[in-house]
């Protein structure tokens, strides 16, 4: 039930709400919940990765200014709903994307920029530990940047005690806590879901190899601690909170929940993190988590990542690098010629107008074909990504198809690796779809429902996406009763009730989209052809 206004403002003054903050690709965003984990408030900080040294990445300053911006703006939104000051929060939760490399010295001292899950710089390291461990170790894992650095021979190895992701960098300098949930530690290290810590025997194994004795260094040593949803990881600091909120306002002490990576709060906010559920995530980077009954007889199949649940189940994850980035040029594009001869349009009214047009698109996009690679993309093979759109010769090229088009390609790659996992016998009883490409209603949902060829359900708060889950993260720490299971308390005190839509797989769409998939894969030999011959200025 919702609450009053006079109500919120009690909590708010009280203290008894929670926030999440996700650092996203794009937009880092802060998402403030009542006690009945509803909404009441967000703030936003739009941001973009550079291309630097052959590595994409964010500054520090970057990081931390983004943060301060997002939590500013989020108070804005809260002065000007409820006409208070948030000064004091019952929870908080930091989580980000995951993957990626950031490593400290023994004084806390960043040693190289952040190498964000996008650089495909790793191959060497990654297939190297792929046949070490036994286990699919992808190019963007934390231990392959590690491991590539070694073999690299990188200057500032030696000096290397400590390295986390971003959501446990964040969460350090907020707690002083080098902790992370299972789940983005699954994104740095094979876990063992049985212990639920790093796979003694791959720590072994990493750590008896030549050049890292060499080193004399032990990886454990430099991994942050695992902890469980759930689990208290650490308090806000006075640093902390002035870190947050410079203008001095927020009071430091509050309890903080694990560092959680974007992939363990979209299942938390798709209510996926039982076994036979599934979700999938789509902004920049698109993934699919499919919660497993037990362990993959194969654990090296390159196209399915291993990680867990937060609460560290085994999860089979299919990502994917691009998504809506291409998508968002080409809005853009058309917003400019909108601005060029004059027309007024609100940006996302343009969105929804382009979004709704695909649905009067050709099932297979009418001979239209797009190679959505902003970036590399690992499953289709592309090291460097060149987007491209290619006309067959009688296509027709009409603005329907070209966004139906574009929205399947952007969940093109995902298909693929899915159609994979099909073949490994996996069961999904219920497929979950969050993110800002699902606001426009039914038209994406739809078609990644025939791209899964499985029915796809959105919820009333799929648009929220990762920073309301680790916001319910915070509250599941703090509210659950004792022993209540994290898929206890979402079925009880979350998702109960919620409004959602399923859309069930039009049998002509899927036709349409397997004839699609075929030309996608033709298209990916000139993708690379691009890489081979097409050089950056």
């Amino acid at each position: 039930m919702a609450l009053t206004k006079e109500q919120i403002v009690a909590e708010i003054e009280g203290g008894r709400t929670t926030l999440g903050i996700e650092y996203g690709s794009t937009r880092i965003k802060a998402v403030l919940d009542d006690s009945e984990n509803n909404p009441i408030a967000i703030g936003t900080f739009d941001w973009e990765n550079s291309l630097v040294d052959g590595y994409w990445t964010y500054s520090e300053a970057e990081i931390f200014e983004g943060l301060q911006a997002c939590y500013a703006s989020l108070k804005a939104d809260v002065t000007e709903k409820y006409g208070v000051t948030l000064k004091k929060l019952g929870a908080l939760g930091i989580s980000a994307m995951m993957h990626g490399y950031l490593p400290f010295d023994g004084e806390g001292k960043l040693l190289v920029p952040f190498r964000t899950w996008r650089n495909g710089t790793t191959t060497q390291a990654a297939t190297a530990l792929t046949e070490i461990l036994k286990f699919h170790i992808p190019e963007r894992w934390s231990i392959a940047h590690l491991y590539q650095a070694i073999l690299s021979g990188e200057e500032h190895v030696p000096q290397v005690r400590f390295f986390t992701t971003l959501a446990g960098f964040a969460h350090w300098r907020l707690t002083g806590e080098k902790v992370l949930s299972i789940g983005d530690a699954s994104g740095m290290f094979p876990i063992d879901s049985e212990t639920k810590q790093y796979d003694a025997q791959m720590i072994e194994k990493f750590d008896n190899l030549a050049s890292v004795k060499e080193l004399g260094i032990k990886v454990e040593d430099l991994l942050p601690r695992v902890l469980l949803a759930g689990e208290v990881a650490g308090h806000l600091t006075e640093d902390g909170a002035h870190l947050l909120d410079p203008a001095g306002d927020l009071e430091p002490g509050c309890p903080v929940c694990p560092p959680e990576g974007d992939a363990g709060t979209g299942m938390i906010a798709t209510n996926s993190v039982a076994q036979r559920t599934g979700n999938v995530s789509a902004g920049t980077s698109v993934f699919s988590m499919v919660v497993l009954e037990h362990a993959l007889a194969d654990q090296t199949v390159p196209e399915i990542d291993l990680v867990t649940t937060p609460v560290g189940d085994p999860v089979a994850m299919v990502h994917c690098n691009n998504c809506t980035s291409d998508i968002n040029a080409w809005v853009g594009f058309l917003k400019s010629y909108n601005d060029l001869m004059g027309f007024t349009v609100d940006t996302g009214e343009l969105f929804t107008k382009l979004f709704e047009s695909a649905l009067d698109g050709a099932k297979d996009a009418g001979g239209l074909m797009s190679s959505p690679f902003v970036s590399g993309e690992n499953i289709m093979g592309v090291g460097t990504g060149h987007p491209l759109v290619l006309r067959k010769q009688h296509a027709d090229f009409s603005i329907a198809n070209f966004m139906r088009m574009n929205i399947m390609a952007a969940f093109g790659t995902l298909k693929v690796g899915n159609d994979i996992l099909k073949k490994e016998n996996v069961k999904i009883d219920k497929l979950y779809g969050h993110g800002g490409i699902f606001k426009t209603h039914k038209v994406a949902q739809s078609i990644l429902a025939a791209a899964m060829d499985a029915p796809v359900t959105v919820l009333a708060t799929a648009g929220e996406g990762g920073a309301w889950g680790q916001a319910v993260a915070a509250s599941y720490m703090v509210n659950k009763a004792e022993g209540e299971s994290l898929a206890d308390y979402l079925n009880a005190h979350v998702f109960a009730g919620m409004e959602g839509e399923t859309l069930a797989p039009d049998a002509a769409d899927v036709a349409g989209y397997d004839a699609f998939i075929q030309t996608f894969k033709q298209v990916n030999e000139v993708e690379k052809a691009a890489e081979a011959h097409v050089t950056e200025n």
